[in-house]
């Protein structure tokens, strides 16, 4: 019989937490995250990690299982993901894959892409002029020479934007360009379901949840990890405007509006990511599981 990866996709705060475990739970099976700021284990409330219940109702996958110290790469991901996979697949003939970090969901579900081999010297100086300049300044040089990736990547990492910048300099080809070469097949058949909603739904969505994490001492989570705020893990939404507040160079309101305007801006990012996939199956986020169930049936029995 095949085996059969459902993949649950779409923005932040939509809801593809629960979903993804009534999905799991009628399969009777397990969840890989697909969510890389929920990789860590000391980024519990700003990354609105399961809960404890969640994640007791559900075996998972990739949630807290490495530390903001260690070296963790989407290769990697893609690398564990599939050897997860393997062993899911002895046991089940269907497995689940939830997050909304695109780039991670592609590598398991299309393979990672190739590059060239780049001069390291071409991202010692990308990292200088980060430091001497900003990330907007990286940003912007990425839209003037690669308009395309700057539109897909996460465009507030700096890692993805010294990325790309590295390879359209060091190969005087844009980094869009390497994004659709042939990649390896999959001996699992892949079913993605997205949920999404109207843009004032989504976005009043992210703001009741940045509210709910700062209820639940988001900003004590971020005083505990200020002396780590260099690591690339926590240059990320949610705790780097905290940083700034910590640190005396705004007030808490701003520092809460800030987050809640850059992660309305990171879900907009998301979506225009997945509406690129042909493939995903999108369903209002109130619609009735059994619905979607029903959806992942047919696919299965076709």
């Amino acid at each position: 019989m095949s085996k059969y990866l459902i993949v649950m996709i779409g923005p932040t705060a939509i809801g593809k937490t629960a979903l993804s475990i009534k999905i799991a739970n009628y399969f009777n099976t397990e969840i890989l995250s697909a969510d890389s700021r929920q990789f860590y284990k000391e980024m519990f409330i700003g990354t609105a990690v399961p809960s404890p219940e969640e994640l007791h109702n559900a075996q998972h996958h990739f949630i807290q299982h490495i530390s903001i110290h260690d070296k963790y790469t989407v290769g990697d991901f893609e690398k564990d993901a599939i050897e997860c996979l393997k062993t899911i697949f002895i046991k089940h003939n269907v497995a689940v894959m939830v997050g909304g970090s695109g780039l991670y969901i592609d590598a398991v579900t299309k393979g990672l892409d190739s590059f060239p081999e780049i001069d390291p010297k071409v991202r010692l100086e990308l990292n200088i002029e980060l430091e001497q300049k900003g990330l907007s300044a990286l940003a912007n040089k990425l839209k003037t020479l690669d308009p395309q990736a700057y539109d897909i990547i996460e465009i507030d990492n700096p890692h993805r934007v010294i990325r790309a910048l590295e390879v359209t300099i060091g190969s005087s080809q844009p980094y869009s360009d390497f994004l659709n070469n042939p990649k390896p097949k999959r001996n699992f058949e892949i079913i993605k379901i997205g949920l999404t909603a109207e843009r004032p739904i989504i976005y009043n969505r992210i703001n009741e949840r940045v509210d709910q994490m700062m209820n639940s001492g988001l900003l004590n989570e971020a005083k505990l990890l200020l002396p780590h705020k260099h690591l690339n893990a926590l240059n990320t939404v949610g705790y780097k405007e905290l940083f700034a507040y910590l640190e005396g160079e705004t007030d808490l309101e701003f520092a809460i509006s800030e987050i809640k305007k850059n992660t309305r801006r990171f879900a907009k990012r998301q979506l225009t990511w997945f509406r690129k996939d042909d493939s995903i199956e999108w369903f209002d986020y109130k619609t009735d599981t059994n619905i979607i169930l029903e959806f992942i049936k047919s696919k299965i029995n076709e």
